[in-house]
């Protein structure tokens, strides 16, 4: 199939005068977001000179003996979930994923009220002592991306016909910011495992940087199709909460991952997602009635029924990632 993913030039969004540019890229993103649910996104505003310094870190750290990897694993970071994975110690759909990689989020202090309180997914970020630049690669990304991530939900509020400041007002005044780095290896030969099997994202948006390899495979109504690096920009796709807001309006689309050139492959996504206490409730314009879907979705779930904070289902979601660390959680 040769169909691609449109390309959006976001920068109107962060131009204050730009009213009549906003709204034109306001309406690619309505149309993206109601078709595929991805697409790509330049004059994003990243320095490229970032993800350059991230990328290089990344291959020193992956490049590691796993004994000094494993350093920083997982099971060291307790309830903040952070740290590196090996191979194969993720799940999707109850399959390992053919891939290794590290977990991150906003960085917060041991005094912060919600560490103290011991809330799961706070706290901070394992680094390796090994790969000592990683570190502001890492918070310097997080940073950048996040301004990115605040602008699209203006261009996805306006899309919507909502204040531009919407989603600001009521979910990301205080967002999950959550970021990984996935290293894929090549896959054996003969191998039909995938790097991620088929899956959907949990939150708002993910900003997805991918190396030059490729890999990506995204789930359209007319069926798989590649969704290959395109210089200068990432890739946007929107999760499962911003399904459940529009009521299905803009649907959280699968994807998935394999890795056949035969080289290591790297990946950066970033999820921002609503504040981990923030009540999720449709749009104030959405219908009451909105269709079951679950008989269509990777997980069997109706995204639709879930009442609660979106902490209670990014939880529900994660403990089955990595169900070893559980008990570490709840």
């Amino acid at each position: 199939m040769n169909e691609k993913l449109p390309v959006i030039d976001m920068r109107p969004l962060f131009d204050e005068s730009a009213t009549a540019a906003r709204a034109n890229v306001a309406r690619e993103i309505d149309a993206a977001c109601r078709d595929n649910g991805f697409f790509y996104v330049t004059g994003h505003g990243v320095d490229p000179a970032i993800l350059a310094r991230l990328e290089a870190a990344s291959w020193r750290f992956f490049s590691l003996p796993e004994e000094q990897k494993l350093n920083i694993a997982m099971a060291k970071g307790g309830r903040a979930w952070r740290g590196f994975f090996p191979v194969g110690n993720e799940l999707t759909s109850g399959k390992p994923d053919l891939k290794e990689g590290i977990y991150f989020g906003t960085e917060l202090p041991p005094d912060h009220p919600r560490v103290r309180a011991g809330v799961p997914l706070h706290g901070q970020n394992l680094f390796p002592a090994e790969v000592p630049e990683l570190r502001n690669a890492v918070l310097d990304y997080i940073d950048a991306l996040t301004n990115t991530a605040h602008a699209l939900m203006q261009g996805v509020a306006l899309a919507l016909s909502l204040d531009r400041r919407y989603f600001a007002d009521h979910y990301t005044a205080d967002p999950t910011v959550l970021f990984r780095i996935f290293h894929y290896p090549p896959s054996p030969a003969g191998d039909e495992g995938w790097g991620v099997g088929e899956h959907t994202d949990y939150g708002l948006l993910t900003l997805l940087a991918q190396d030059k390899i490729g890999g990506l495979q995204v789930k359209t109504a007319r069926g798989w199709i590649e969704a290959p690096p395109i210089e200068g920009t990432f890739v946007c796709n929107i999760g499962d909460m911003l399904d459940r807001l529009t009521g299905g309006i803009y649907r959280s689309t699968p994807h998935r991952v394999r890795n056949t050139s035969g080289r290591g492959r790297l990946s950066f996504p970033f999820f921002f997602d609503p504040g981990f206490d923030a009540e999720i409730v449709p749009l104030p314009h959405n219908s009451t009635s909105v269709r079951d879907d679950s008989a269509e979705r990777w997980d069997r779930e109706n995204v639709h029924a879930f009442t609660g904070t979106y902490g209670d289902y990014l939880m529900g979601k994660v403990s089955r990632v990595f169900p070893e660390l559980r008990q570490e959680v709840f």
